[in-house]
Order: C-alpha cells, then sequence, then structure tokens
C-alpha cells in the first residue's frame, strides 16, 4: 500500500508527496506536529497538515530570509527571529561571527525538540551559545522591547491558528519600535499567486507600511510552497533593500550558499507586473 502526504493549495488544488513512513506525530498545545520520511524530499516536516519545510528545499527559504537583510545592514549585532522552531533561519545566522547576540522566540517547545531530534540538518545550531531561546508568544515579547535589534526576523507559519497575531499592524508596529533606528525587519510575506494567498500579502503589506517608511517585497522559487512563487517582506527605517546592498562586503564575508548571490539580490526586488499592481491595490 502506498502513503502520500496531501496538503490543499486551494478547495481545487493540492500538493501529494509519496511517504516512505511516518518518524515523529504528536499533539502539542498549539498544534498537531508531524514529521515524514519521503523519497523525493528526504525528511517533511508538517504542522497541522500544513509544510513547513523539506530537507531537499529548505536552503532556498532560509538563505533567503537571513542573508538579504545582512547584505544590506553594515553593522548587525543583536537579532530577534521569531518563529523558525525548525532552526535553519538560525543556523545561517550564526553563519555571521560578528553577530553577538540572537534571541529565538518560539511558541511551540514541541516543535524544537521534535527538530533538534529528527531535522539536525536545519536545527543543529540552536545550541550556539549566542542563541538564546525564549518559549512564549512571539506577539507579546516583542511588546517588551525597545529599541533593543538590529534585525528582526519573522519566520511565521501562515496567518491563521499560532502565527495569526503575527501579521497584524499592532506586531509590526511594535516590531519598530523594538528595532534600533536603523533597523530592518524581514517577515514571511506569503504568495500572490492563488487568490487567499494574494490578500493575505495584501494585508500584510499594508500594515508594514503603516509602520515602516521604507516597504519593499522580494520573491524566490520555493518548489514545495503553494504555486511555488513565494515572497518575503523587507522594512526598514534607514536603509534601502538594493541602493544600501554591499555587494563587497558580502562577498568579503565568504559565505558559501546554495540559492542566494550578489546578482539573485538585486533580481529579487525586481517583481512581475501583477504583484506590483496588487501591492498598489494595498
Amino acid at each position: 500500500m502506498e502513503l502520500w502526504f496531501s496538503e490543499p493549495h486551494t478547495k481545487n488544488v493540492k500538493l501529494s508527496i509519496k511517504v516512505e513512513k511516518q518518524l515523529y506525530s504528536e499533539q502539542s498545545k498549539y498544534q498537531r506536529i508531524d514529521i515524514f520520511q519521503t523519497t523525493e524530499f528526504g525528511k517533511v516536516l508538517t504542522l497541522d497538515g500544513y509544510l513547513m519545510l523539506t530537507e531537499k528545499d529548505e536552503f532556498i527559504y532560509h538563505e533567503m530570509i537571513t542573508h538579504v537583510p545582512m547584505a544590506v545592514h553594515p553593522h548587525v549585532k543583536k537579532v530577534l527571529v521569531i518563529g523558525a522552531g525548525d532552526g535553519g533561519t538560525i543556523r545561517e545566522l550564526i553563519r555571521y561571527p560578528y553577530i553577538e547576540h540572537i534571541d529565538m522566540v518560539e511558541i511551540d517547545e514541541m516543535v524544537v525538540d521534535a527538530c533538534k531530534e529528527y531535522l539536525p540538518q536545519t536545527a543543529a545550531g540552536i545550541t550556539d551559545p549566542r542563541v538564546h531561546i525564549f518559549y512564549t508568544d512571539g506577539l507579546k515579547f516583542v511588546r517588551t522591547q525597545h529599541e533593543a535589534y538590529d534585525l528582526i526576523i519573522v519566520d511565521s507559519t501562515d496567518p491563521f491558528g499560532p502565527g495569526e497575531g503575527l501579521f497584524t499592524r499592532e506586531f509590526y508596529g511594535n516590531c519598530f519600535k523594538a528595532l534600533k533606528e536603523d533597523g530592518i525587519l524581514i517577515n514571511q510575506h506569503e504568495s500572490p499567486f492563488y487568490s487567499e494567498d494574494a490578500k493575505s500579502m495584501q494585508r500584510a503589506h499594508r500594515n508594514i507600511a503603516a509602520s515602516f517608511p521604507i516597504a519593499w517585497v522580494y520573491q524566490f522559487h520555493m518548489p514545495t510552497y503553494p504555486s511555488g512563487h513565494w515572497f518575503f517582506g523587507f522594512a526598514s527605517k534607514k536603509y534601502h533593500p538594493i541602493d544600501d546592498f554591499d555587494e563587497e562586503r558580502w562577498k568579503n564575508a565568504n559565505i558559501s550558499t546554495k540559492y542566494y548571490n550578489a546578482k539573485l539580490h538585486k533580481g529579487a526586488f525586481y517583481i512581475p507586473n501583477y504583484v506590483k499592481e496588487l501591492l498598489a491595490d494595498a
């Protein structure tokens, strides 16, 4: 008998991946956590039936959420990461020796524990001494911070369930206050392709632009996410994502990547017309 994991992308579209076996399945206080071994994508993490990452393509997401802001901001010392229980964003951040302190805020400790055991490819960096983990609500945590961080990365799930509060105007306003005078915010920005995802993208962009003087989006290709055409938001108090991109400094960092590069950095911000129209309508 063949086993398949299927995730609905819309009422009429779904992604199915052949499963070899189920490695982990638990219900936490917040969500159902499953890890599967698959033939094509290696280990796969899902939360409440929605795919979060696969071993085969997670590097795309984690490189683009991390290295884009790091190549723009000239002196990141202190970082706040909200979500990111799988550890992939942390793995990329700790490659920068000049980052001194990383606060990671994850609401569900069981996600972190499961990833440590079954997904060491992404989770190994969580034990770095610069990383400080807080198991609490990111929305509540950021309210308590004031001009504390150079960079905030919101590596959240989709805008429902535990991640819903991380897409509100209140949350982005609190992120603005938590950043230093030249801080950058990066957030998971959904996809513009399917109508429901596009509405979430518009709403997030509208809420961010209400707080930040610089608010852009940039794109990347994610094979296992709905439509494959996915976006992050780049918001800043000071730095422009292209004009302040320091290609020479990035190259001198000598960080080996599988997806991100200097030319891709610039190109990611040149978005299709249909996305421009969506954002203009927002």
